[in-house]
């Protein structure tokens, strides 16, 4: 089975961010797996809030889940911030 990494923002609707990748990764029996670069607060209306995580805890899922699965592709959402960016940027890099 094929296996994908998706970095991305989470939107709780479901209609974008990782839950939307997820679901079309699994309707192409496609293993994903994911790093969440933002939490938001949405609706499908609006983003009332976005939330980022502590840049060495969104480091470490990056780190830990390369270190364990070989992906045959890496899809990249939302990077909310320069840092954030900056982060993944350095770690695919490796």
């Amino acid at each position: 089975m094929q296996k994908i990494l998706i970095i991305a923002g989470s939107d709780p609707s479901g209609g974008a961010g990782i839950q939307a990748d997820i679901k079309t990764a699994t309707a192409h029996k496609v293993y994903a797996s994911a790093v969440i670069t933002c939490l938001t607060a949405q609706n499908t209306q609006k983003v009332s809030a976005i939330h980022n995580p502590p840049i060495q805890f969104l480091r470490q899922q990056l780190e830990v889940v390369l270190d364990d699965i070989k992906f045959d592709a890496i899809k990249i959402g939302m990077l909310g911030t320069t840092e954030i960016i900056d982060s993944v940027a350095d770690i695919l890099s490796k």
